[in-house]
């Protein structure tokens, strides 16, 4: 036997990441955008029956909901995989979540600025279930755009939660959102084991 076959080969390590946000606030396509494989998506046909519970009037063009969540999958290098969970927007699917989030090491919750309140139930849920986080201001067309620290102080986020600008229609954009949220998980490692 050669010495390279007797080498062992590097343990995979998985990462599960959650996408998270508001309706119609892109998180299927922030999945869709980076995913090596052909994302898992359970999406629904809107119906009626949102009339008056989805509010449509800034995804006008939207004819589908994720009912469940998306999910794909990027590998960075021969020990590292990432997952990545989408969930649904709506808060009538919100039981879903826990199941979701199970085992997540970080989630980035993508914001619209014409719809920031959608974004609460999100941060809340993080901070509540004490999974670290980052915040994507997604760039979608003719939304008004802010400065980033007039964005933290509306969504009243603590000054260690990274809050970026991202397209999730971007493949780099997106690629950067998800470097700043695996930077800020490897910041806090390194806080807890009081490693400068």
């Amino acid at each position: 036997m050669h010495a390279t076959q007797m080498q062992a080969k590097p343990k995979i390590v998985p990462v599960k990441f959650v996408i998270a946000g508001g309706f119609g606030v892109g998180k299927t396509t922030f999945v869709g955008a980076i995913s090596e494989i052909a994302p898992l998506r359970t999406e629904a046909a809107m119906t009626s029956f949102s009339a008056g519970v989805d509010d449509t009037s800034h995804v006008g063009q939207k004819t589908t909901t994720t009912v469940a969540m998306d999910f794909g999958r990027i590998t960075v290098d021969e020990t590292l995989v990432m997952y990545l969970f989408g969930t649904p927007g709506q808060e009538r699917f919100g039981f879903m979540w826990d199941d979701i989030c199970t085992g997540a090491l970080g989630s980035v919750v993508l914001v619209d600025t014409r719809r920031i309140d959608q974004c609460f139930p999100a941060i809340d849920y993080f901070e509540a279930k004490q999974i670290p986080f980052v915040v994507g201001v997604n760039a979608f067309d003719g939304a008004p755009r802010f400065p980033i620290d007039e964005v933290r102080e509306a969504l009243g986020v603590a000054g260690h939660v990274p809050v970026v600008e991202c397209d999730a229609r971007a493949k780099d954009s997106v690629k950067g959102a998800l470097i700043t949220l695996l930077e800020s998980l490897v910041a806090q490692a390194r806080a807890k084991e009081g490693v400068v």
